[in-house]
């Protein structure tokens, strides 16, 4: 059990330093898992292990689609960001019936996040 949890702890630890996973652990803005962030203290603590465990470990293996293509809980988490930060812009667009289905607010604004990082 020992060894088991050694080889784990380890394989573990080089991956989260081999591929930065410390980065989503900052609140700078530079670091991209920032736009990814729900506004409540466990949803962004949540979404920052789970973005960087999965980052990390993609990253390390090659184990990921070209082009990188963003999961719909991930969607879901920019969604909210884009319409936390934005407001007093997108009240006019957002559905008449709470729950509603609304436009994303990457098909317009698709230059926005990975996109426009070439």
């Amino acid at each position: 059990m020992a060894v088991a949890v050694g080889i784990l702890g380890g394989l573990g630890t080089f991956t989260v330093g081999y591929g930065n996973g410390l980065s989503y652990l900052t609140n700078d803005p530079t670091a991209c898992a920032n736009c990814h962030l729900p506004h409540n203290f466990v949803g962004k603590w949540l979404t920052k292990a789970d973005n960087g465990f999965f980052h990390a470990l993609a990253f390390t293996t090659g184990d990921f689609h070209e082009p990188i293509q963003i999961k719909a809980r991930n969607r879901r988490v920019t969604q909210g960001a884009c319409l936390h930060c934005h407001s007093e812009l997108a009240n006019a667009l957002l559905p008449a019936e709470h729950g509603g289905d609304m436009q994303l607010c990457v098909h317009c604004h698709s230059d926005v996040g990975h996109a426009g990082r070439r």
